[in-house]
Order: structure tokens, then C-alpha cells, then sequence
């Protein structure tokens, strides 16, 4: 076993943050806040395309694309590096990690560089089109259609928790395009901007606040989508679905271990009983850094093993949960009000996992959905993993 890293990933993590210690923004520049994901203001943008041109976006990307083609490990310690400092990755965090991403998977040439490039740069920003009102978890049982006219596709249907549609310069949508196949088959996606006549984003407040809008319900009416925005072939969307899951779960257990960090750091028990039961949650906390080592291992020596990832997704999700539940508890009545902070101002994270303890509490139910819903990540340990029979 061995719990260090090797001298060329430390001189990786030693050179980005030299970097880090010379180029982030100050407080100063920060002053306009994001209102969604898919809004960044001018200095975000700007900092975004400093680490694009630098090769620090995406370092396991060629330079082209934002990185220097990064080993496993070394694009690891550049994500653990932005969380030692509180540096969210990007304020368009769909756009990149899996927006982008999926279309440098499954995209054309033309598509990775007319469509990825941009968002990377910091000049347009994307949101994701998945969920429906009947179709959240069950993905495949989406309904938005698309019809192939010509050289275009006219897609009808309802979107919904669209997180910064409204924001957005355009969606990566799965609609379906073959009603008759079964339903894992006859899937498709489509980049639809959101300019396009007949595609309408209602933002919707969440419960932390009326002030909160970034999720959406988008509605498409008749909207004509060029047939040249279809990404992979048609009625192939299932396969782009699981990749796109797969960026967004396989470092979402970092994002995790790095909130509840944070929450460890901010708490301070008052009780022998909550400091026992801080005691579990720190014991959660190194459970997940541990487990997620596992995969990060797994990956770098070239095992895939897609299904691990629901793991420590599960648990990182759950132990995020019981800490902030546990630190909003111990706040008493302080605890609810807004906007009373409960950690420091970080001007390069977002203002939200920095608020009052009910809005971190609050919105760690996130954790427990996005990505696939705990429910949904039992099922994938018990059926892939450990090889369970279904009932």
C-alpha cells in the first residue's frame, strides 16, 4: 500500500499551485456574484480562460482543450488542490465538467470545437436537459420528442430542475427520437440553443429563498433544431447518457469530502454528544477519502470499474447530509436565520455552500439526487457490484 504520491505528481500539484499563488482574482475582483450555474460574471469568465490558456481547466485534456494531458493521479491533486483553497472549478460547473466533457467523448470534431471550446473558454455557458416531470431517476422514460424534418429535428416537450437554463447559451437535451423502440433505445441528444424560437426557460425558486433561481422548467414548441446539433447517432442518447453521469459522478465524491470538510472546519461542538457525533462524521469523512482513493487507484493503473463509483457517490451524499444536519441541530434558532453565515465569505466558491446552516443543510439533499438518487445508487451496488439478483 502506499498512502503518498510519487515525486512527478507532487511536482504537478507544486507547479499549479504556484500558479494559484500568482493569478487568482482577489476579493476585490470578485464583487459581482453568479446568480445561477450557467451565469458567470465577467471576472469568472476571465479566469476560466487564464486557466483554459494555461492548461489547468482540465489538465487530463491535451492543450487544445484546455489541460496538458494529465496523468489520473495528477488531475487528482488539481482537484484536491482547488479544494484545499476553496476555489470552485468553474462557475459553469455543467458547462465543463460535463457538458463539455461528454461532448469531447461523443462529439464531432466540428461539434468539440465550435460547441466545447467556447464553454471552456468562459465565452458561452450550457446547462444540461435531462430530467422531466416523469422521468427524473428513470431517465429513459423521457417524452420530449424529436422529429426528423429534413435537415432538421422539431422537438416538443417539457424539461425540468434545468439547473442556470435561463443563463444558459444553450442545452445538451435528450429527447426521443424513436417512440416505438424500447425505451433505453430510442434516445437522442441534441444541442439546442436557447435563442431558438419556441424554447422558453422558467426559472423557479428553490425552499432556501425566492431570491434562488436557478433551477428551470424549459418547454419546447415546435422548436427547429439544426439535424447537424445531434451529438453521437441517432438513437444512440443512452450510451451519451451514462457518459455524461460518468463525468458527473466519478469526482462528485470529492466534491463531497471537500463540503464536509468544510463543515468539520466551521462546527465547533458545545455537548459531549455532539462532539461524538462529530467524532462519526469525521470518521465518514476519511471512510470517503479512502474509498475514493480506491478508485482513483483503480483508474490510474487502467481498470475500469464504472459501477464502483455509486459507492463512495452513496455514501459521500449521505455524510454530508448527517453533518450539516448535525450542525444545524447544535445552531439551535441561529441556524435559520437568513442570511447568517456560518463559515467565512470565500470569494472564489460559491456564496451558497457558505450560508447559514440551513441552507448548506438544505441543499445537501442535492447531493442525494444529482448524479442519480441514493435509491438509484443502491441498486447499481447491489446489481453490478456485489451481484445481486433483481426481484
Amino acid at each position: 500500500m502506499q498512502l503518498a504520491f510519487d515525486s512527478d505528481v507532487e511536482e504537478f500539484r507544486a507547479e499549479f499551485s504556484a500558479f494559484l499563488d500568482e493569478h487568482t482574482p482577489s476579493a476585490a475582483e470578485t464583487l459581482e456574484r453568479p446568480r445561477s450555474t450557467a451565469h458567470m460574471p465577467q471576472w469568472a469568465r476571465d479566469w476560466q480562460r487564464k486557466l483554459f490558456d494555461n492548461g489547468w481547466l482540465l489538465p487530463a485534456q491535451p492543450p487544445e482543450f484546455g489541460g496538458r494531458n494529465a496523468t489520473v493521479l495528477q488531475t487528482f491533486v488539481h482537484a484536491e488542490e482547488l479544494c484545499r483553497r476553496r476555489i470552485y472549478h468553474s462557475f459553469n460547473p455543467q458547462g465543463v465538467n460535463i457538458i463539455a466533457a461528454s461532448l469531447l467523448t461523443f462529439g464531432s470534431d466540428e461539434q468539440k470545437h465550435r460547441w466545447a471550446v467556447p464553454v471552456l473558454k468562459g465565452e458561452r455557458t450550457a446547462a444540461l436537459g435531462m430530467s422531466e416531470p416523469s422521468a427524473g431517476s428513470d431517465l429513459a422514460s423521457l417524452r420530449t420528442k424529436a422529429v426528423r424534418e429534413d435537415d432538421h429535428f422539431v422537438v416538443n416537450g417539457q424539461k425540468v430542475w434545468t439547473s442556470g437554463a435561463h443563463d444558459a447559451d444553450f442545452l445538451l437535451t435528450f429527447v426521443r427520437t424513436d417512440p416505438d423502440a424500447p425505451k433505453h433505445k430510442g434516445i437522442s441528444v441534441l444541442l439546442i440553443p436557447t435563442e431558438l424560437e419556441g424554447v422558453v426557460c422558467r426559472p423557479f425558486a428553490d425552499l432556501c429563498g425566492m431570491e434562488n433561481l436557478d433551477f428551470n422548467e424549459v418547454f419546447f414548441t415546435d422548436v427547429r433544431v439544426p439535424a447537424e446539433n445531434l451529438v453521437g447517432p441517432v438513437n444512440g442518447g443512452w450510451g451519451v447518457a451514462n457518459g455524461s453521469l460518468g463525468h458527473e459522478r466519478t469526482m462528485m465524491w470529492l466534491g463531497f469530502a471537500d463540503r464536509i470538510a468544510n463543515c468539520l472546519a466551521d462546527f465547533r461542538p458545545k455537548s459531549p454528544l455532539e462532539r461524538d457525533a462529530l467524532a462519526t462524521s469525521i470518521m465518514d469523512y476519511e471512510a470517503l477519502r479512502l474509498l475514493g482513493s480506491v478508485g482513483i487507484a483503480k483508474a490510474a493503473r487502467g481498470e475500469v470499474d464504472v459501477a464502483s463509483v455509486s459507492i463512495p457517490k452513496l455514501l459521500g451524499g449521505e455524510a454530508e447530509q448527517r453533518v450539516l444536519g448535525l450542525a444545524l441541530e447544535a445552531a439551535g434558532p441561529d441556524g435559520l436565520v437568513h442570511p447568517s453565515t456560518s463559515g467565512p465569505y470565500e470569494h472564489m466558491n460559491l456564496d451558497d455552500y457558505f450560508a447559514s446552516w440551513f441552507e448548506r443543510y438544505a441543499r445537501s439533499f442535492g447531493g442525494t439526487i444529482a448524479g442519480g438518487t441514493s435509491e438509484i445508487q443502491r441498486n447499481i451496488i447491489a446489481q453490478q457490484v456485489l451481484g445481486l439478483p433483481r426481484r
